[in-house]
């Protein structure tokens, strides 16, 4: 008589996961039939919304020493979208899922885990399409060199993972959170230099905006795109990363510290 195999906790983390990607997967791409349409011309819109701004402002693309403008905002955009998805995606993935948590194999961490993976994997295929149109359109999307690019995407994805854990925990414990951190979307893009260069800013109100660990993973992603770019002074892989594990371990440790509260929520 056979007897029914006992399966290690990780396998049982595994079955999980793989359930709720599928679950988010066919919510994100397919409730709506135009769906894949809008996660596409979105970002497409806005990039052409912002050429052509900045075209009648100054009159011309070629606006960034040592790199073409409209390669290096779609890489600003793209990145930037990235770290933005993965803190909204993850900020609503606690209270979307509270009838799973009836289940003791699923904890408030997974959804935020899952979301954060999904949006990164479809933000990456977005990314990519960018990349080959702009090559057909013989706009100079190919990096100069494809690891540090690939690297620093990599950088930016974890940072939103770890923004994800810690407004999970935030919004779902104080809900007008998540209020204030839609309100800041805006600016935040702003800052991170993603539509402007920050180089022309004063040494002093530069030194307080770098701080803010996404603009140097934009400047390395960029930087990744164009061998000559000159990044913004100050920029620091390590300082980036530095930021990205502090994140994550708080985020984590707060998920800990508040997984009772997250499931009676």
């Amino acid at each position: 008589m056979s007897t029914l195999q006992r399966r290690t906790p990780w396998q049982v983390t595994r079955s999980v996961w793989f359930a709720m990607f599928m679950r988010e997967a066919v919510s994100r791409t397919m409730a709506d039939r135009m769906g894949w349409f809008w996660m596409i011309f979105e970002p497409v819109a806005f990039v052409a919304i912002m050429i052509t701004v900045r075209t009648q402002i100054r009159g011309s693309n070629r606006l960034i020493e040592n790199a073409e403008f409209i390669p290096w905002l779609i890489a600003g955009l793209m990145g930037f979208a990235l770290v933005r998805e993965g803190m909204m995606r993850g900020m609503g993935a606690v209270d979307a899922n509270q009838a799973l948590f009836a289940y003791r194999q699923v904890q408030p961490v997974d959804p935020v885990l899952v979301r954060c993976f999904l949006e990164g994997a479809l933000r990456t295929l977005v990314f990519l399409i960018f990349i080959a149109g702009g090559l057909l359109l013989e706009i100079d999307m190919y990096p100069d060199n494809a690891l540090m690019a690939l690297l620093a995407w990599l950088s930016l994805w974890f940072l939103g993972l770890g923004l994800g854990l810690l407004t999970s925990v935030a919004n779902t414990l104080v809900p007008e959170v998540g209020k204030v951190i839609r309100m800041l979307s805006l600016p935040l893009m702003i800052l991170s230099g993603v539509i402007f260069p920050l180089n022309n800013l004063p040494h002093w109100a530069l030194e307080y905006i770098m701080l803010n660990p996404i603009p140097h993973g934009l400047e390395w992603l960029r930087r990744g795109f164009f061998e000559q770019y000159h990044v913004i002074a100050g920029t620091s892989v390590m300082y980036l990363w530095l930021c990205i594990l502090s994140i994550i371990s708080l985020g984590l440790l707060m998920h800990i510290r508040f997984v009772n509260k997250l499931k009676a929520n």
